[in-house]
């Protein structure tokens, strides 16, 4: 077995795969494009700076970013199509910029899991598959497991399912040599405060706390010297009143529950917002 991969590379090229979680959603804090930003877009523009320069004469950016992830997607189109295509950009950037690695992010399985009858032993093999794939044309890569869904409402009872997801995911993460983002560690997101209105995507500081985290799990030294990890005051957490669990049952359990009955998603219909390689951070 190899060690977790742990050593910081000069990245010129970063491909994000997954969800919502890694669309951005609930992110809405100055996108650079599409509707959300995220913790994906925020950990692009940190290896930036880290970026090595293009040779002299070449036309290619210091540094490149995609984000083919798409809200509501299940772990089949994650390690399917989105691999796929990924793997695509990652010959594109090898070809362009032999002289600078690349990195995918791979995060999927969360819609999966929700699903009573969910076989994480058969997630964990299909995501191998393209873990295996991805290593093989290259790419460095970086999964992260799930966070604790304790207390939550409506996924709560996942948590068995999540801890044995999670056992898997150490394990493929070690077999090849991946970095490895433990967001159940993460006890900053066991703060509501921490969470959207849906209660199941983060909010702006949710995503740039977990972009750190992702950021020192691949090696770097922690940005902010670690404080991303500390709690926040708990004097200004607010307490819930019944009309807002009414409200959010309303709004946000009630279309969610009926898009599992119709075999609906949140993401049909739509793309990554950023399927190409393209110059980061932009503007």
């Amino acid at each position: 077995m190899q060690h977790l991969a742990s050593t910081p590379r000069p990245w010129a090229t970063y491909v994000a795969l997954g969800d919502s979680f890694t669309e951005g959603m609930c992110d809405d804090e100055a996108p650079a494009v599409g509707e959300f930003g995220g913790w994906a877009d925020r950990l692009a523009t940190l290896l930036a700076t880290t970026a090595p320069a293009p040779p002299a004469g070449s036309s290619t950016p210091r540094f490149r970013y995609a984000n083919l992830a798409v809200r509501g997607r299940k772990l089949a189109d994650v390690a399917g199509p989105q691999t796929e295509a990924a793997l695509r950009l990652v010959e594109q950037a090898r070809a362009e910029r032999p002289d600078a690695p690349v990195l995918v992010s791979i995060v999927g399985g969360g819609n999966d899991i929700l699903r009573p009858r969910a076989d994480t032993d058969a997630l964990a093999r299909e995501l191998e598959r393209a873990v295996i794939r991805l290593r093989a044309a290259g790419a460095d890569v970086l999964l992260a497991t799930p966070t604790d869904p304790a207390g939550a409402p409506l996924i709560s009872a996942t948590r068995g399912r999540v801890g044995q997801y999670i056992a898997h995911l150490v394990s493929i993460a070690g077999r090849h040599g991946c970095h490895l983002l433990n967001q159940w560690d993460c006890d900053f997101l066991k703060d509501w405060r921490m969470w959207g209105e849906d209660r199941i995507h983060m909010t702006p500081e949710g995503h740039r706390r977990v972009a750190l985290a992702a950021h020192a799990a691949l090696g770097f030294e922690e940005a902010d010297g670690g404080a991303f990890r500390e709690p926040l005051d708990p004097a200004d957490a607010p307490v819930r009143t019944w009309a807002e669990h009414r409200d959010w049952t309303r709004t946000h359990l009630g279309p969610w529950v009926r898009r599992r009955v119709t075999g609906r998603s949140s993401g049909d219909g739509r793309t990554g917002k950023l399927p190409e390689l393209t110059a980061w951070p932009m503007g």
